[in-house]
């Protein structure tokens, strides 16, 4: 995986960027909630079983707040020894965590240890403004259009809601003006307590110098809701090749754009396997959007095809569902402020798979015009073949 070295393009011109989170790469191991346990206080005689028991029913994990994918611990509870498969829940749970920590590499568990703290004691000193944000109210969110598309749950009804006017870049209107308000007057209500108490917030990301990461104080359960049951459901029909169905985490943040705010984001791809991109408001001109096409790692510089290119100009309330890996950027905001809140999907599940994956990505534009053009020049060779062939026959 590449990373981005500075804010400029390198010689060339390449595209050597990739917007990643400020407080570094978090795949399937998010932190949240309940304090993680050193590897200090680890039991030596933590153990499992080898195989798993057939019999067992194990619970659920997935309303916890933990440091690892809800699932891994089902799956892990029908390896526990008799003596901790009879404790509550919470306790399974701790007792699974600290096996599971074992596996981290030191800097990722000190990483982890490090912004759980830090979310902490932003969540014990900074005063919610609007606490009704704060919980998954879907009617009071969401647009009405939106919500009985996600109800149905299926392709012909998200495509009912939906524009597809570029090839892998999804547009739909999603979020209440009320909702979008409320958002707003959060994020500044923030900024304002950050300015006044001097506490040093991380930024969104490596490109944004303005903006706020919502998982930081407080809304990551509101959005971990959001992504399991209001994107993955569409992810998996529009992004399966790229690990839509399989969406397990996310960094969740707004960016501004505008008077004394960011003005442009350069040409990058995110660090997420899907992207949701919603305008919030409030009045601007400018700040489009623009699409260069979707490219694997090793395709990130080349050039642009024409039907490639495609740029949006947002509108308030109105999402963009985009694949991570779609290269893209902002135009100047021109005048006023833009403020839009971006999810980044993770799947770790993709991302473990793709490691050991040797073949070219179908999803990549790139590795899909060169495949074409082998078989086109096949099928030339061929053909010349066998007219070469006829011709000797007949003389």
């Amino acid at each position: 995986m590449y990373h981005h070295h500075n804010h400029n393009h390198n010689q060339n011109g390449s595209l050597e960027r990739r917007a990643q989170a400020s407080n570094g790469d978090i795949a399937a191991a998010t932190t949240n909630g309940n304090g993680v346990v050193g590897a200090s206080n680890l039991n030596p005689t933590t153990r499992l079983l080898g195989s798993p028991r057939g019999d067992h029913m194990p619970d659920n994990y997935e309303d916890l707040p933990l440091d690892f994918n809800p699932l891994v611990f089902t799956s892990l509870e029908r390896h526990l020894p008799s003596h901790i498969l009879n404790l509550s829940r919470d306790l399974k749970a701790h007792y699974m965590s600290n096996i599971l920590l074992r596996y981290l590499p030191h800097s990722e568990r000190v990483r982890m240890q490090k912004q759980k703290e830090y979310r902490q004691k932003i969540i014990l000193n900074y005063p919610p403004l609007h606490k009704e944000i704060y919980t998954m109210h879907s009617e009071h969110f969401f647009a009405p259009s939106f919500l009985r598309a996600i109800k149905e749950n299926t392709e012909a009804s998200f495509r009912s809601i939906m524009a597809e006017p570029s090839r892998g870049v999804y547009t739909f209107e999603m979020l209440q003006p009320q909702f979008c308000e409320m958002l707003v007057s959060e994020v500044d209500h923030f900024e304002r307590w950050v300015h006044e108490t001097k506490f040093r917030i991380m930024r969104p990301n490596t490109m944004n110098q303005y903006g706020a990461v919502l998982d930081d104080f407080g809304l990551e359960t509101m959005l971990d809701k959001l992504m399991n049951d209001f994107i993955r459901p569409i992810a998996r029909v529009f992004f399966s090749e790229v690990g839509g169905s399989t969406l397990d985490s996310h960094h969740g943040f707004v960016v501004e754009y505008g008077t004394n705010r960011d003005v442009e984001l350069g040409f990058h791809v995110d660090d997420a396997e899907v992207t949701l991109n919603i305008c919030l408001g409030t009045q601007f001109s400018g700040g489009e959007l623009f699409f260069r096409g979707v490219r694997c790692d090793e395709h990130v510089n080349t050039e642009t095809q024409p039907g490639e290119i495609f740029d949006y100009s947002h509108v308030p309330g109105h999402a963009v569902l985009h694949s991570g890996r779609h290269r893209h950027g902002a135009r100047p905001t021109i005048s006023g402020n833009r403020i839009n809140l971006i999810l980044w999907c993770r799947s770790s599940a993709f991302r473990e798979i793709k490691k050991y994956q040797r073949e070219f990505p179908s999803w990549c534009g790139e590795c899909r015009r060169k495949k074409k053009e082998r078989e086109r020049v096949s099928i030339a060779a061929t053909k010349e073949e066998l007219l070469k062939r006829e011709l000797k026959s007949a003389s």
